[in-house]
């Protein structure tokens, strides 16, 4: 008698807590031997309820709050969140805070691939690359300390421009500093595409269309990777990137060692914006007069944060606070190439697919909409109803 025996197959948790990942984040990939077949991804664990934060607080209030949404893109937050304010007050910051702001964003974005890249190469087992990246990394760390007082949260923006100038000694030190980095991102980009223990974990591994990229929404390096031209700082430019002009870096591999080059070769256009800056800084005011009341109004601003496009929606009642405030980040829209990508790979290539959208959970969490058998399509819970679902949840799960 022939007994037909079937595969066995195990789920395979990882998160909220793990070594591997710095930030809460919960997957469960489905394996039969090494092969992943079926993948899911479950958010919401640092959900701090900044939005709704934000309209307790005053319009100067919500800046800082803003600024701490995610510490690597602090600066991009808060400037999404200054046009958008300026564009409801029908306020314009003055040429040279609008180049300033310019300058800290790609500077943050310098900042953003370094910390990614080296993240990216200690999940592949690269930790010299890891070591020597975030080294160099420290570089760029201190051009934004010695320019806004700050590493990491450099609170940059006041509504209606900036709260720093540039001097001729903080000039000089940029391009000291972006002279060097230069040199060290072709070294990184020589390293990734000649490597072979590297392209071994990045070649061919997680390739994503063009079409599958425009369907899932990938934003970013992400999708240009992909071969998708999306870059807000060329399709809408907002700030002075009008007069700063940016070129768009495609790829169309799509796998992750094209996501790498996007990548470092986009380093490459900010070194350029920087310079270009420098040399043609406008003179004039660093601010324009802003109200402490906001007119009554809706205003959608869309920015390119190092990961891809920044989406803040903000609606005025008027008064000295925002009625609603609404952001959608980047992560949030590549992560649905992670769960649909990892789906016929090797478990074991699963942190560098992960890795390859360069996630943050702690600013892409916002909230979770509850569907239950009794409402399939979904609906907002009050507050009240929201904590006895809490109650009514744990409580089944001690029986």
């Amino acid at each position: 008698m022939n007994t037909k025996q079937e595969p066995q197959r195990f789920v395979i948790p990882i998160g909220p807590q793990h070594p591997a990942l710095k930030e809460p984040g919960n997957f469960q990939f489905t394996v039969d031997g090494e092969i992943v077949t079926k993948a899911i991804v479950r958010l919401g664990y640092a959900h701090r309820g900044i939005e709704k934060a934000a309209e307790e607080r005053t319009w100067i209030q919500d800046l800082y709050l803003i600024e701490r949404v995610c510490g690597i893109c602090s600066h991009i937050h808060a400037l999404a969140y200054c046009l958008a304010v300026e564009q409801l007050a029908h306020v314009e910051a003055p040429p040279r805070a609008q180049a300033i702001r310019v300058l800290v964003a790609e500077l943050e974005r310098i900042h953003s691939h370094f910390l990614w890249m080296g993240v990216s190469g200690h999940e592949a087992g690269f930790d010299t690359f890891f070591m020597y990246s975030w080294r160099d990394r420290e570089r760029v760390m201190n051009i934004l300390e010695k320019l806004t007082g700050n590493r990491v949260n450099y609170s940059a923006n006041v509504l209606g421009g900036v709260k720093f100038d540039l001097d001729q000694e903080q000039i000089a030190s940029i391009r000291g500093g972006i002279d060097f980095l230069e040199e060290r991102t072709r070294h990184y980009l020589d390293v990734v595409a000649t490597d072979f223990m590297f392209l071994q974990r990045t070649r061919g591994i997680g390739v994503m269309s063009r079409a599958q990229a425009e369907i899932m929404g990938a934003v970013g390096p992400t999708a240009r990777a992909s071969n998708v031209a999306r870059d807000v700082r060329k399709d809408a430019p907002y700030a002075a990137y009008k007069e700063y002009p940016v070129d768009i870096i495609l790829d169309e591999r799509g796998d992750l060692e094209a996501r790498f080059e996007v990548r470092l070769k986009e380093l490459f256009e900010s070194f350029h914006l920087i310079r270009k800056i420098l040399d043609t800084l406008p003179g004039g005011e660093l601010t324009a007069r802003m109200p402490r009341k906001v007119p009554a109004g809706e205003a959608v601003m869309r920015v390119e944060a190092p990961r891809g496009e920044l989406l803040y929606f903000i609606r005025s009642n008027g008064s000295d606070k925002p009625e609603r405030l609404k952001i959608r980040t980047p992560t949030i829209c590549n992560l649905t190439s992670v769960v649909k990508l990892a789906i016929g790979h090797q478990l074991a290539d699963v942190p560098m697919i992960l890795a390859g959208i360069d996630p943050c959970f702690s600013c892409n969490d916002r909230s979770v909409q509850i569907r239950t058998s009794n409402d399939p399509d979904g609906r907002m819970l009050s507050w009240d109803e929201l904590r006895q679902h809490g109650i009514d949840f744990y409580k089944r799960l001690e029986k």
